[in-house]
């Protein structure tokens, strides 16, 4: 079922690394509500890219050249994704009017929650990719479908489909306007009611199944191994709480980023319906996306300053 050539003593290592590092940041370094100051958000942003890379050079010694780079690949194309997730999730915020102090909470859950989706996805993936080969021509075509909307304005409207859900969460939830400090539920008239910061938390949720249905293709053309898809993904959504509170209010001023995630997925779409006939290795693609990455980020800097 997980289809990889990692040892599961690897799987139960890595798994059990992740929740310890979990519920240190809930218990000891984020206990409590606060605002994550700028300086702090900057190094824990660098400490969870450090711990992501120095693993990565790890996993490359024991497991070789191709799995190292397909791992290195997985997590920059999750963690570029992620990026522009982090717009949709800064959208939330306001339209909830969650205090700074109290959006650190709900983004811990809320990636929580990320890291258990992510993980069934993908070790489902993995499973129908062994089993029905075909199914990479379908994901290779969502991809491109994605690609074609970013490029042609077309893409889908995150913040109406937000707004959607949260309007039918209202209907079948008992809710309360009223909020009492960090708490996702409280007593009202002699009732249990979410508060707007479970609301929140459930839309957060929503926003990540959404791009979950580009990234996980998107990692599953990289790689056929299920370890190196869901260690990847799972490291690149570790360092996006801390990277919120960094470039959140920034986003705006990446304006090339869509256009270079449109090309990142467009690419591997590309090679998922080529792969019966040429097989682009995992080098190439390592290099396409780095290069289309650096691009994409220089020119909106550029632009930026420009303006």
């Amino acid at each position: 079922m997980l289809h990889s050539q990692v040892s599961s003593g690897i799987w139960l290592f890595f798994t059990t690394t992740v929740v310890c590092l979990l519920l240190a940041d809930l218990l000891v370094f984020h206990k409590g509500s606060k605002v994550l100051k700028l300086k702090n958000a900057i190094l824990w942003s660098i400490f969870w890219i450090v711990l992501a890379l120095t693993f990565n050079y790890w996993f490359y010694t024991q497991y070789g050249l191709d799995l190292g780079t397909e791992f290195l690949t997985g997590y920059l194309v999750e963690l570029s994704l992620s990026v522009d997730n982090l717009f949709i999730i800064f959208l939330v915020f306001q339209s909830f009017k969650i205090d700074s102090r109290y959006q650190h909470r709900i983004l811990f859950w809320g990636i929580l929650g990320a890291i258990v989706m992510r993980g069934i996805l993908i070790v489902i993936g993995v499973d129908l990719i062994h089993k029905f080969h075909w199914i990479m021509y379908v994901f290779g075509a969502t991809l491109l479908y994605s690609a074609y909307k970013i490029i042609f304005g077309e893409d889908h409207d995150e913040e109406f489909e937000h707004r959607k859900f949260a309007k039918f969460l209202k209907k079948v939830l008992p809710m309360t306007t009223h909020k009492e400090g960090d708490k996702f539920f409280i007593r009202e008239d002699n009732k249990i009611k979410a508060t707007p910061f479970f609301l929140a938390l459930l839309v957060v949720e929503f926003t990540d199944l959404v791009f979950a249905v580009d990234s996980i293709p998107a990692v599953l053309a990289i790689t056929e191994d299920g370890f190196v898809a869901f260690g990847s993904n799972i490291l690149a959504i570790l360092g996006l709480r801390a990277m919120y509170f960094v470039i959140a209010d920034q986003i705006k001023k990446l304006r090339y980023l869509k256009p270079g995630l449109a090309v990142i997925l467009g690419f591997i779409g590309v090679k998922m319906l080529l792969v019966d006939i040429y097989k682009i290795s995992s080098v190439t693609s390592l290099f396409v996306i780095l290069l289309v990455l650096l691009t994409a980020g220089i020119s909106s800097w550029h632009a930026s300053k420009r303006k």
